[in-house]
């Protein structure tokens, strides 16, 4: 499956600046990138790091003035697509310690505060089946409202409007998840058929894997927003929530210009 991808975004800084940017799809097994890649503008520094788990990486920099970051890039996606309904969860004590972080409770993502309501809606499930049963309920009771959050919303505050954008999904799914004992973890992507074109996100939960040796697991892409198909998504990193894997943060002040975005299939 080939997925080509533009995307640029432009944003003007009063002053130095240092920010960090993380727009690039990840180099990871499942995705094979070709293509030019990024430009950016002139800036006074630029140093890559590490994302979250080693998946993807960020740029900072450090500028004053207008700036552009311009990327393209195919990527092809051989990606595992089992029925996760299927799936059996792992005991807390016999997750790897890569999945350990994400059971915890996060800035967006009050996972404590959904014991009760998790247990009465879905206390006769276990594992995959509770999770593919938890993107169903999301699917069908929230709706898909551009502007109807903000950069402050938390999946409680979703939970009760029961609206949201990709994001606002991502983090009600995650934190339900967390909530039943299972790691969750928050996925900033590229994908077709989103709409209104833009980043997008979805939530990756960490179930066993029966066919593996014992005490083995992975994780498995799970959107309740039902726009992006899994074997289309091209991840660009993860993180707890949203606070971990914006496309841009800055460590000052930084006026929006312009963003463009576009992802077909080829």
């Amino acid at each position: 499956m080939a997925i080509t991808i533009k995307s640029s975004i432009a944003y003007n800084f009063a002053a130095p600046t240092d920010f960090l940017l993380q727009m690039e799809a990840a180099v990871i097994p499942e995705q094979v990138l070709t293509g030019p890649g990024l430009t950016l503008t002139p800036t006074e520094h630029t140093a890559r790091v590490a994302g979250e788990d080693a998946i993807g990486e960020r740029i900072w920099l450090r500028c004053s003035g207008e700036f552009r970051a311009d990327y393209e890039i195919t990527a092809e996606i051989e990606r595992a697509l089992p029925d996760i309904s299927q799936l059996p969860s792992m005991l807390p004590h016999e997750l790897p310690s890569e999945a350990v972080p994400y059971l915890f409770d996060s800035r967006f993502c009050p996972a404590d505060q959904f014991h009760s309501f998790i247990e009465a809606e879905f206390g006769d499930l276990q594992g995959g089946a509770r999770v593919a049963a938890i993107h169903d309920w999301v699917a069908r009771k929230f709706t898909y409202t551009p502007g109807s959050s903000t950069a402050t919303t938390t999946a409680l505050d979703s939970f009760v409007e029961r609206q949201g954008v990709c994001r606002d999904y991502a983090h009600v799914v995650i934190t339900m998840v967390r909530a039943s004992g299972i790691p969750a973890r928050y996925v900033s992507c590229y994908a077709p058929n989103v709409e209104p074109q833009d980043f997008h996100a979805v939530a990756e939960v960490f179930l066993a894997d029966p066919a593996g040796p014992p005490g083995t697991g992975s994780w498995h892409l799970v959107d309740a927003t039902e726009m992006a198909d899994r074997a289309k998504i091209v991840k660009i990193g993860v993180g707890r929530d949203a606070a971990e894997v914006s496309f841009l943060t800055s460590y000052g002040m930084a006026e929006f210009i312009d963003k463009q975005i576009t992802v077909t299939e080829t």
